[in-house]
This record gives structure tokens, sequence and C-alpha cells, in this order.
């Protein structure tokens, strides 16, 4: 057992599995985000549509997904959903740009601007850049139990608390104002 420890550290076996992963063609970790994927009103004007995912990497076990975008900077005191959804099948492991509202077998919930699906981002004018965490989530279950109308705390808590894995690519805005 100590010469199997020492090979894993000495880099010649892995320790653990890879880990899962989140990638996308339209945004890029750190960097921000184009009008497309701006959110129309609110005093906002941009194209609504959210962006392409593509993921790997799951553990064994899973049997749906969900996916969230979450901004941490919200000026609220508790941040700000603009995309949940849950139930996705499993062998969906990419979403093109624009899928919200077209996601077969998912259930697209809603969003803190009221409306189900993605709202895209749109942080107060002058309020600096905001970060937008989108995560894709592994369950162990084909379908989440929620209660209807689940508020979008609820659910994040019950992700956090059934997650067998996630990946997260944080991407950024800065609404200058007109």
């Amino acid at each position: 057992m100590k010469k199997m420890t020492l090979i894993a550290l000495l880099g010649l076996l892995p320790l653990t599995a890879s880990a899962m992963t989140l990638t996308s063609r339209d945004i890029q970790e750190g960097s921000p985000m184009a009008d497309t994927f701006v959110y129309q009103g609110f005093g906002c004007s941009g194209g609504n549509l959210s962006p392409q995912l593509s993921w790997q990497g799951a553990p064994a076990g899973t049997k749906s997904y969900a996916v969230t975008a979450f901004d941490p900077d919200a000026p609220t005191g508790s941040g700000w959903w603009h995309w949940q959804v849950v139930n996705i099948p499993v062998k969906t492991t990419t979403l093109k740009r624009g899928a919200s509202g077209h996601i077969k077998g998912a259930d697209e919930l809603t969003n803190d601007y009221g409306g189900q699906g993605f709202g895209g981002v749109c942080p107060p004018a002058g309020d600096g850049m905001h970060r937008y965490q989108f995560t894709v989530w592994a369950l162990p279950d084909a379908k989440l139990a929620l209660p209807d109308n689940a508020s979008a705390a609820l659910v994040g808590y019950m992700l956090r608390a059934k997650s067998l894995a996630h990946a997260k690519l944080t991407a950024t805005y800065t609404n200058k104002g007109q």
C-alpha cells in the first residue's frame, strides 16, 4: 500500500478519476460576456440567449443533470438566479446556444426576473463588474424531487445536497449604461 501511494504521489499513477468539466464556445472563464447573452428589459438591451454549454466527466451513478446560472454580485443580499434547469436527461451533455425553452425532457424553473427559462445578464448600470456562475450538476436521480413552485434558493440547496459532482464556469459582464 505504501508503494502505491508513493507511486501516485510521484505522478506515475492517478489517485482519483478526472474531474467533471464544463466548457463553452460562447463564454470563457473570467471573460466578459457578449450582448447576445444580455437580458432584454430591466434597462438592458440584448439578445437574451442562453450560451452554448458542454460537459464531461460525470461520475458513475449519474442519472440526470441540472444547469444553473447565478450572479453572486447582484445587489439583493442573496444573489440573482438567471437560470435553473433540472431533470436534464443523462444522455444530454451539450446545450446549444439559445437552448432555453427547447431542452427535451428537462424542466426550466422560474428565474429571478419572474419568467421561466434563461434570463440574460443585466447588472444595474454603474454597479461594476458582476460574475455569472454557470454550473452543471451531476445528480443520482432521474428526477430531482422538488415541491411545485419551489423557490430558487430551495432548488440551489437541493442541488448542493444531492450532487454527485459539479463543474463551474464563471464569466463576467459590466453594464456601462446608456
